[in-house]
């Protein structure tokens, strides 16, 4: 088998996600009608996708990020149904004014995704200190502190729902991604321990580890002939996956359809072996 080609990869494109509707559809319908979520790190890659993706299922959307990124190009297309706030996941004061914002805009919180992450490359041998800190405070602190100021917000709306994000490369360990796989390792184990902690207080905690995307980190895959031939005979969808795709599994993780499911890790890979 040969090296796939770029033009075997799905192209991003801004259609809705399969079965949530579309930016023409009144708002407030769909399977999250009524809810009211905040999404760190909203504003791109991924996030941005799983913000429309929630607008598109009926929810009110607040995304949080450092940049403002496609924030303006949502509150165009859906008006008071979505905002932006800048913050920084690494300030605990930030995403507490986050969440106080979403709030007040909304009337409450419902549905929170801890999704903001960064990665810094590097063999444990040679990655820096500074590279290594740099991670771990944006995408374990930043999750520590984001599920933190969500929750009296939930609990004084009677419950709700928390997700955050993984990665498929935590059980598929490849060189020069050490501190980028242990972030996402301990928000594994985070995950279940709030769903632990949190499971009488009426909120659910859950993850969802996509695999190789066509957005956000994994454009760097898709592009990279190298690692298409590495990745491509381990995947049995045999392509990289559409951000639309991540973002029908964390629906589907935020809704009441999911009600029975709390503290698991929702893999989205396409089959990477």
């Amino acid at each position: 088998m040969g090296v796939p080609s770029v033009d075997s990869i799905p192209k991003v494109t801004g259609e809705p996600v399969p079965g949530l509707g579309t930016p023409e559809r009144p708002r407030g319908e769909g399977v999250l009608a009524g809810m009211r979520a905040v999404v760190t790190g909203g504003t791109t890659g991924l996030g941005r996708y799983l913000a429309e993706g929630f607008l598109q299922a009926g929810a009110r959307v607040m995304c949080g990020a450092r940049r403002e990124g496609q924030a303006a190009e949502l509150v165009e297309r859906y008006g008071e149904f979505a905002g932006y706030v800048r913050a920084d996941v690494r300030d605990p004061s930030s995403v507490d004014g986050l969440m106080a914002e979403a709030a007040d805009r909304f009337g409450g919180v419902d549905i929170v995704v801890a999704n903001a992450g960064i990665t810094r490359n590097g063999t444990v041998r040679r990655l820096s200190p500074a590279d290594w800190r740099d991670v771990m405070s944006t995408n374990v602190d930043g999750v520590f502190h984001t599920v933190q100021a969500a929750l009296p917000h939930l609990e004084r709306g009677g419950g709700g729902t928390i997700l955050t994000l993984s990665s498929a490369m935590t059980g598929r360990i490849a060189p020069g991604a050490s501190a980028y796989v242990a972030s996402k390792a301990a928000i594994e184990a985070f995950t279940r321990c709030c769903a632990v902690e949190f499971a009488g207080r009426g909120v659910r905690v859950n993850c969802l580890s996509p695999g190789i995307l066509t957005v956000g980190m994994g454009e760097a895959v898709c592009a990279d002939e190298r690692l298409r031939a590495a990745y491509w005979p381990r995947l049995l969808a045999g392509r990289a996956g559409t951000p639309q795709e991540a973002v029908s599994a964390a629906v589907f993780l935020v809704s009441p359809a999911a009600s029975y499911v709390n503290g698991q890790v929702l893999e989205v890979n396409g089959g990477l072996l």
